[in-house]
This record gives structure tokens, sequence and C-alpha cells, in this order.
């Protein structure tokens, strides 16, 4: 059958694609540039890697899903869900990976003398492989039997159908409210970026009893170590706020829908919603370019290297220095 596309449709799709064509290119640069600079191999820019790659994923999977969505095809039930599923995978997955990488700065200035014995890079590959695994448990229980067939079933029934149901293909018919503020929200989201919130808060206030110490002629390397971490750790923190900030106003939106299900919400909200959630994804690479100096200086080589005629002798940015900016 086919769909007619309003302006406002069109829009919505044009809105869509420019978010991809950003995420997309954006992280995929994060990935190349921690593959091809030593100095962005340690567990922390290996968590970053996980994280660049479901944003990937959403530029790249989701977002063709969710214009798919948006123009509602007629599907059968269990074919939806499966099209609905991936979105609650990755964001699971970003979410594990901004909690592994609070828990690395935490251990950085906790503990810097051990840091490295015990944030082995085995450690932190089984962490990341434990993170999607974890996301794929959590992101496809709606699979197991969590989600809304029964409702869908009585109402196929009731028109005197049979066989599997053949719906309009939208999140909200097929995903259950109960799962998304219930088990997602209230277990997998929220307590989560609280947990991120403390131990941020507690990495600054570490960061900052060394910083506030008496500064000797022997202090000069950890008061810079201390410095960076806290140059860094103000990056990291602002890629969890702007997550946050991204994401939870569609899950109040989703809470509005359970517990008051006569309440109206505008249709703009939930695309200004939908948007800031599939625009989070491409967030993340303008961050590191403006804020950690390894990875700008990186993205520049690797623009040098490859997208320019002529490449660019090397400057005195382009040393190895383990900086990061305001």
């Amino acid at each position: 059958m086919s769909h007619s596309i309003s302006a406002f449709q069109a829009a919505y799709i044009g809105i869509e694609v420019l978010i991809a064509l950003v995420s997309v290119p954006g992280n995929v640069l994060v990935i190349w540039a921690v593959k091809v600079n030593q100095a962005l191999r340690d567990a922390t820019f290996c968590f970053i890697v996980s994280l660049a790659v479901a944003d990937v994923a959403v530029g790249a999977l989701v977002i063709p899903l969710a214009i798919l969505i948006n123009i509602g095809p007629q599907t059968y039930f269990h074919t939806c869900l499966m099209v609905a599923c991936p979105v609650l995978i990755l964001t699971q997955s970003s979410i594990l990976a901004l909690l592994a990488i609070a828990v690395d700065r935490y251990l950085r200035v906790k503990i810097p003398l051990r840091y490295k014995t015990v944030m082995t890079p085995r450690r932190a590959a089984v962490a990341i492989a434990g993170c999607w695994l974890l996301s794929l448990v959590v992101g496809l229980t709606p699979l197991f039997g969590w989600n809304n067939l029964q409702e869908v079933e009585r109402a196929w029934v009731a028109n005197g159908s049979v066989g599997e149901p053949v719906i309009k293909c939208e999140f909200e018919k097929v995903i259950s409210m109960e799962y998304m503020v219930y088990f997602n929200f209230f277990v997998w989201v929220l307590p989560p970026l609280l947990l991120m919130v403390l131990i941020y808060l507690e990495v600054f206030y570490l960061i900052r009893k060394q910083l506030s110490k008496k500064v000797s002629a022997s202090s000069g390397d950890p008061q810079k170590y201390y410095g960076k971490e806290l140059k860094i750790a103000k990056s990291l923190a602002l890629i969890l706020f702007l997550f946050a900030l991204s994401w939870l106003p569609l899950h109040i939106l989703n809470c509005i829908t359970l517990f008051c299900p006569s309440c109206h919400k505008p249709s703009i909200l939930i695309y200004v919603a939908i948007f800031l959630t599939h625009g989070n994804s491409a967030m993340n690479p303008i961050v590191y370019a403006f804020r950690i100096q390894k990875f700008r200086v990186t993205f520049l080589k690797i623009w040098n290297d490859h997208f320019r005629c002529q490449s660019e002798p090397p400057t005195d940015e382009d040393l190895p220095e383990d900086k990061a900016d305001d």
C-alpha cells in the first residue's frame, strides 16, 4: 500500500536525515581517532568508542526505523516490535557506557598509583562486553513477552479477524508503557543517571581536595595530573548532562502517558523530545572536538591526511601532550 507523506512528515524526515548525516560521520571520526592515536588508547577512550558505536547505530539504524514508523506502514505485530526494540538496546548501551566512563574517571583520581593495575585493557574489554550484553537483555525484554500483544489481540479478535494481528506500526502500540516507565526508566535509566551524578560530584571533590593542597617543589607532577583530570572530568560530565537533557523529556512524556492517560500531549512536544534523543548521538563528537585537545588534534590530522589535497606540516600542537581544554 502506498503512503502519501504530508508536508509535516516531510519536514520531520528532513530533520531526522540531517541528524543522521551529522551523527554517523562524527562518531565514525571518533572511532577513527582512537584507532590512529596511541594516546587515546586508555580505558576511558575505549568506553568512549563503545558510546560512539551506539551513536553510529542510532544514525544508521534507529533514525531510518523511526522514519519508517512515522510513515506508519501496516505490519504484523512482532515485525513492528522488532523495529521498535533497537532504540531500547542502544539507549541502554549508551547509559552503561557513560556509567563505565564515570567509574573509570573515579578510579583515576581515587587510586592514581594503582589505576593501571586495576583497570587493565582486558577488564575494560570485559566491562564493554558486559554493558552490551546487559543492554541486549534490557532492550529485548519486550520481545520476551512484556508488550501490548494481548490488548492488540483482543481488539483484533473483536473485529472478527484471525491469525497474528496486523497493525499500523507505532511505538506506543507495541511497547508497553509499564515496561517503559517501571522497568526501563525507573530501573535502568534514572538510577544510573543519579549514580553518575554522585560519582562526578565525588570526582570533583577529590580533585579539588588535591589541588587545594599546598604546592611544594616536589608536587608539580601531582598538581599537573589532577589539573588535567579536572579538565577531562568537566568535559565528560558535560557529555552526561547533554545525555540527561536529551532523554529525560521523552521519559517524562512516557510517565504522563502512563499515569495520566487523559492528559493531552501536544504533538510538537513529542516530536521535539524525539529530535532531542536522536540529536544527542550527534552532540558528543562536537564536545570532544571543542573540549578535549587530543581528539581535536587527531581530528585535524585525519582531515589533513585523508581529506585535504595537501597535508600540512606538523605543528607544536601535534605533539602527543595529554591535555584537555577548559
